[in-house]
């Protein structure tokens, strides 16, 4: 039996637990009890996409998370899949953790290992070193928001669900619609809840994306097939203003995911470039939900389609030499 260490608390996130789990509890306190007249949790809102940062840590995304985490519907789980995109570990596909469990500031999450060992049998995942385990950060940043989840629908830590930490990497379409298929039993099951960890549009000349969306109007839009990439050297757009195109190209992403259907969304991230850090394990929960469609096992208006509630960006970008971080979130009911 071994625990991953929370590597990033300290720096990226407090590791003093009644500082934490202060900071957690008021920033859901900021997220309205309903929203579009539906009261939080949504029932049935077992899978969420929630962002996390390494840039800013928690100041920028906890906020904007808590609306993904205060729609989450906990009451009947008893697994928690965690999907997040690798950073510092090359992947064609995906991993699992060797480890028992995760810690936190908040205490430790026990991790499914019966569950991990079925897909482990299943001859698609790898499996992480500790040191790869411990240097990623799209798992870890959302550990705390579970636990705390966690203690507002179960009575002590003993009975809380345990998690299935998975590690996606940079997968094709092809790679995607494997997983999916792997995944779907476990998303057809509704005691299975899927929290998918990605931000949005990473812009700046420091992320090496500078795309812009003129107005249809403009001058700058004549002779482009849409977008194009801002240089150093340009003058800073106005029409619209960066960060405006910004939220454009994050809405037409939105928009993709929300259709339902894969697709649209790597036909959307081939056309514009976005920089969506979880396009890979958004991608693989979408095949799922695919999967149980084409089974029949996804009926009713709306069931199956993720909902975003919250967007927001790390700074308003005016100037090209500036950059911003987006981050939303969203639900879907199963």
């Amino acid at each position: 039996m071994s625990t991953r260490f929370a590597s990033h608390a300290g720096s990226w996130y407090s590791s003093a637990r009644d500082t934490l789990s202060g900071e957690l509890d008021h920033w859901l306190a900021q997220v309205p009890a309903s929203i579009d007249g539906t009261e939080l949790p949504v029932p049935g809102a077992r899978i969420i996409i929630a962002p996390y940062t390494r840039h800013a840590g928690y100041s920028y995304s906890g906020p904007a998370a808590a609306w993904a985490y205060k729609s989450l519907d906990l009451s009947k789980a008893k697994r928690i899949f965690l999907l997040g995109p690798s950073h510092a570990l090359y992947l064609p596909g995906c991993a699992l953790s060797k480890h028992s469990a995760y810690a936190t500031p908040l205490g430790d999450l026990a991790i499914d290992t019966s569950t991990v060992k079925k897909l482990q049998d299943a001859g698609q995942f790898d499996k992480m070193s500790t040191s790869a385990d411990e240097t990623e950060h799209s798992l870890e940043m959302h550990l705390p928001y579970i636990f705390k989840m966690c203690s507002q629908f179960f009575n002590s830590a003993a009975d809380f669900p345990p998690i299935v930490p998975i590690l996606v990497g940079s997968t094709n379409a092809s790679a995607e619609k494997l997983y999916g298929e792997i995944l779907a039993p476990y998303l057809a099951d509704p005691t299975s809840v899927f929290v998918v960890s990605s931000d949005f549009c990473h812009w700046g000349l420091r992320f090496q994306y500078t795309y812009y969306l003129p107005a249809p109007s403009s001058p700058a839009a004549a002779g482009t097939a849409g977008g194009y990439s801002l240089k150093n050297r340009d003058k800073n757009p106005t029409d619209p203003l960066i960060h405006e195109s910004i939220a454009r190209l994050d809405k037409l992403a939105m928009d993709a995911i929300e259709t339902g259907k894969h697709d649209e969304l790597l036909a959307n991230l081939a056309d514009t470039g976005n920089t969506v850090c979880g396009r890979h394990p958004i991608g693989v929960i979408m095949a799922a939900i695919e999967v149980l469609e084409k089974d029949g096992q996804v009926s009713g208006a709306g069931l199956g389609r993720f909902k975003f509630v919250r967007y927001e960006r790390s700074s308003e970008v005016e100037e090209i030499g500036d950059s911003s971080v987006s981050y939303a979130s969203a639900y879907a009911v199963l």
